[in-house]
């Protein structure tokens, strides 16, 4: 199957389509994909199956988004947990996640005409190689589209994805291209590997489960979470009309409380640029009045912000490396 499909909404869907826009809309929504087993469980079929369904319905929902206008959908396609699963599961998802991959390859027109960006979001390094080579096609070829967006966590935790952008920091100290005093809670959003998206407004989880399991746990802080009984092979376009609803209800109060946060977050920082200044007036004996501190702060700020800059240019081209490298060292599909 398609990872886009082209038809559109039938006209009892266009309708309360129409209404739920006259809300406000998530821009970003993220989906926990759970129930596939469960499903093949029930229908009496092999997991392999169930896990197919799965990405049947994925790509169903997708058509849904790009009619409701939500320009990205994250999914948390397998978590680097799933690899504790029996040799014989592992190794189907990896099969189907070759089938998907390289279908995506031969959709290039089609994804081309929706502006679909693929993203993948993880661990590449614990997949087969092979894996690694379509999926490092897959996102350079689509790189430059910009209409929408689809990130596809594989081989993926938040745990696993903060650990790394702590490591990220650590390193930028060390090589010395940042200061300690540069590290902060807004750095280390901008380290990780969704650093390109803004945070979802709306999570979905189904098959019944209330919990996140490891799953975009610095992204969703003030996101509205949503859980649905229904399992994912099962979704269908109401239920994720009531998602939307439960976020415009629950509007008011997500938007007040970023705005809080974000507005305590540039406060932090502008208390830790003052504290840096304080400490090299204090090194150095100088003195001065209010309003050459003021300058003083100025100039630390925009220094700090180019060394953050060329730090974080220096991790999105090191990134970028590993994926041109795969491709150069595959047998590839495209050109890149």
């Amino acid at each position: 199957m398609s990872w886009i499909q082209e038809a559109e909404l039938n006209l009892r869907e266009r309708l309360c389509a129409s209404i739920l826009k006259v809300g406000p809309m998530p821009e970003h929504v993220a989906f926990i994909m759970d129930g596939n087993r469960r499903y093949a469980q029930k229908c009496r079929v092999e997991r392999e199956q169930g896990h197919s369904q799965g990405f049947e319905k994925l790509a169903e929902t997708l058509r849904w988004c790009l009619n409701l206008n939500i320009r990205e959908v994250t999914v948390y396609a397998f978590s680097i947990e799933n690899f504790k699963r029996s040799k014989e599961e592992v190794d189907g998802l990896m099969e189907l996640a070759r089938q998907k991959f390289t279908r995506l390859l031969e959709e290039q027109e089609n994804l081309k005409k929706h502006g679909v960006c693929i993203r993948v979001l993880g661990n590449l390094t614990l997949l087969p190689v092979d894996i690694q080579e379509l999926i490092a096609q897959a996102v350079l070829a689509t790189q430059s589209y910009n209409k929408c967006f689809l990130n596809v966590c594989f081989a993926y935790t938040s745990r696993h994805e903060i650990t790394s952008a702590v490591r990220e920091m650590a390193l930028g100290v060390e090589e010395g291209i940042l200061k300690p005093s540069d590290l902060s809670e807004s750095l280390l959003g901008r380290c990780l590997y969704s650093s390109g998206s803004p945070d979802p407004d709306l999570l979905i989880r189904t098959s019944g489960e209330v919990r996140l399991s490891d799953f975009l746990l610095w992204q969703t802080s003030h996101s509205c979470l949503v859980f649905q009984p229904v399992l994912w092979p099962e979704y269908s376009f109401w239920n994720l009309c009531q998602a939307i609803l439960q976020y415009q209800v629950n509007h008011p109060a997500l938007q007040k409380a970023k705005l809080l946060h974000e507005a305590a977050c540039r406060h932090q920082q502008v208390e830790a640029d003052l504290a840096c200044v304080l400490e090299q007036l204090g090194t150095v004996g100088e003195t001065g009045g209010t309003e050459c501190k003021q300058e003083l702060i100025l100039k630390y700020s925009r220094e700090r912000e180019e060394r953050v800059s060329n730090f974080l240019q220096r991790l999105e081209n090191k990134r970028r490396k590993f994926l041109t490298d795969l491709v150069q060292s595959s047998a590839p599909f495209l050109r890149v």
